[in-house]
């Protein structure tokens, strides 16, 4: 399994790595002192399992999850024990682990990660029900800024960076229009453009190669023209 630990403390970082490498079925990929360094991260890479702190400063390790789109198996990792009664309502986290951590203790966790991973690999493949997520968070200036997906009129691609236009304000963000695009939700986006991905709800008039959004006109690929008409609520 490849695992991650997230933790603001020093000293508790080095005592997981201890006991990870002490697992042969673990490999630790990396381990982050803060949950804005893991979710660029994972933003880039995938890993099984994530050893999470809940409370670290500024950004709190509940927080850090919800900014998922699809968490990873979590175990908690903390020495305040009222907060396993939260952790129940995050699926991904499957157990709590109390600082000091024991060494046995830490084993059972590691067993039970592996036997939920095995089982899900094992699991018959079923009819795919997508997930969607009604907001994300996006980085601007070291701060996590959570946007509600409904609110987003089009994304643009600017050069190295795009730009979110939402009903109130707009974003500038280091980012692609791939990687915006697996955030939002398909059912109500679409990439109609190289360069323009829109709301389809947000969607005022088209007209040939053009769509107008608000007061934007954007324009539409051709091949992705036979698409839309298959998106929206035509009637013939």
């Amino acid at each position: 399994m490849n695992c991650l630990i997230v933790d603001d403390e020093s000293v508790s970082r080095e005592i997981l790595t201890f006991l990870c490498e002490k697992e042969p079925e673990l490999n630790l990929v990396s381990n982050f002192s803060n949950a804005m360094d893991a979710f660029r991260f994972l933003n880039k890479e995938e890993v099984d399992l994530i050893f999470l702190d809940i409370h670290m400063p500024d950004f709190t390790g509940f927080d850090f999850i919800q900014t998922l789109k699809n968490p990873p198996l979590i175990i908690i990792t903390t020495s305040d024990k009222e907060s396993a009664l939260k952790a129940f309502e995050f699926d991904a986290i499957i157990d709590f682990l109390n600082k000091p951590i024991d060494q046995e203790r830490f084993k059972k966790s590691i067993l039970k990660a592996g036997k939920i991973l095995a089982e899900a690999k094992n699991k018959p493949s079923s009819t795919h029900q997508e997930k969607t997520l009604d907001h994300f968070y996006v980085n601007i200036d070291k701060r996590l800024i959570k946007i509600n997906s409904k609110d987003v009129l089009l994304v643009e691609a600017e050069g190295d960076y795009i730009k979110i236009n939402t009903k109130k304000e707009s974003f500038r963000v280091h980012t692609s229009l791939s990687k915006i695009l697996e955030k939002l939700p398909s059912n109500i986006f679409f990439q109609v453009h190289r360069s323009y991905i829109i709301n389809l709800n947000e969607i005022i008039d088209i007209q040939d190669n053009t769509i107008l959004i608000e007061k934007s006109v954007i324009p539409i690929s051709r091949s992705k023209r036979a698409d839309l008409m298959k998106r929206i609520n035509l009637i013939d």
